[in-house]
């Protein structure tokens, strides 16, 4: 198995999504792919580990459903449903917070190499992305992903993915984390750890951190 750039495209958008009920349909419709797309995306997912079943699916395993009502945990007992839709319960299947995080900010750069397109008008990101004004150290090149309905002119850089951009426009949570992936993939060492401790934060926001040290000086 080989996981595919719109494998962690459509992994960043539940992390955007969060707790909010989603489709397939949803996924497909909001990432530019098509629902099998989207559905493959999890289901590999799942596999590496970036994405975990939620408790309740197992609610559509006879025995295990059985097992949560005789110990009174669902007084009610559940309709059951597809494992493909979200329930009442929950959705099928959630980010795995500290395993996502690891990949994305210590692997995926690697994986996911960019490559420098000519300069051209798209949407800003990496450092440029306008989420990060006044955060990173200001640049003599904007970054952009080349797009017609951009507005910015700059070095074009290859998305993770060819519907990057438009996924980026629908959700501006999910734009922050494709700039921040960028910042890791061509920002210098600054930007680079700017976007690392954002990236945790956002990804795995319950591990505890220790403390930066105070700037000498």
């Amino acid at each position: 198995m080989i996981l595919k750039p719109q494998d962690l495209l459509v992994a960043l958008k539940l992390v955007a999504v969060g707790s909010e009920r989603w489709t397939y349909a949803r996924l497909a419709k909001e990432l530019g792919l098509s629902a099998s797309e989207a559905h493959a995306g999890v289901q590999r997912c799942l596999r590496a580990g970036l994405l975990v079943e939620n408790v309740t699916a197992t609610l559509n395993d006879p025995a295990m459903r059985e097992a949560l009502l005789s110990k009174d945990i669902y007084p009610v007992k559940p309709r059951r449903r597809r494992a493909s839709q979200a329930s009442e319960f929950g959705n099928p299947v959630r980010p795995h917070d500290r395993l996502l995080a690891e990949f994305v900010i210590h692997g995926a750069r690697f994986v996911f190499v960019p490559d420098r397109l000519p300069l051209s008008i798209g949407v800003p990101t990496s450092h440029s992305a306008p989420a990060f004004a006044g955060v990173f150290a200001p640049g003599s090149t904007d970054f952009v992903w080349p797009h017609p309905n951009g507005q910015v002119r700059g070095q074009g850089i290859e998305p993770l993915h060819s519907n990057v951009p438009f996924a980026a426009m629908q959700d501006a949570k999910l734009y922050e984390m494709l700039a921040l992936f960028d910042a890791l993939r061509i920002g210098k060492a600054r930007e680079r750890g700017m976007a690392i401790d954002r990236l945790a934060a956002i990804l795995d926001p319950h591990t505890s951190r220790p403390p930066k040290p105070a700037p000498k000086g």
